[in-house]
């Protein structure tokens, strides 16, 4: 597993980041961690992440607040759908761990605040998906060996 988090809003995904690396802890999952410049990079990093073929699941943790320009709606939109398009590409499971806040109070909430902690959460649905897609290989290789049996044992 890998987290990838943005050291833009270092205050939120500091916090963020921790709870995925603890979540993954809990579980026992080994996690090699990275960072990037802001949100923006996310997507170019966990492709390249993805490449190797090394990570069942990629968490990338970034935070984005709104401001007065419309700089915000550009890079989220940017931001959301090259992870959409990554997750759909790659067999490793690749959560969406960026808050998109109107606040830094929203942001601080759901970074250990009363919301809860996204990262941690974005790392439990990783693992989920993850045990997901172990399931569907398991059942792929027992219908293999079952119809390879089914076949062996016909007769003429």
């Amino acid at each position: 597993m890998a987290v990838v988090a943005a050291r833009w809003n270092a205050e939120i995904t500091d916090r963020l980041a921790a709870g995925a690396l603890a979540t993954a802890r809990d579980a026992g999952a080994a996690v090699d961690s990275f960072t990037v410049a802001g949100s923006f990079e996310l997507p170019a990093a966990v492709a390249a992440l993805a490449d190797t073929g090394d990570y069942d699941a990629i968490v990338p943790i970034g935070c984005l607040i709104k401001g007065d320009t419309p700089h915000f709606e550009y890079i989220a939109g940017a931001v959301s759908r090259g992870l959409m398009d990554l997750s759909l590409t790659y067999p490793a499971a690749i959560p969406f761990g960026v808050l998109t806040c109107n606040t830094a109070a929203q942001a601080r909430a759901r970074a250990g605040g009363r919301m809860g902690n996204k990262g941690a959460e974005s790392m439990e649905a990783a693992l989920e998906m993850v045990a997901l897609q172990r399931a569907i290989a398991s059942s792929r290789r027992r219908s293999s060996r079952s119809a390879r049996t089914a076949s062996s044992t016909r007769t003429s």
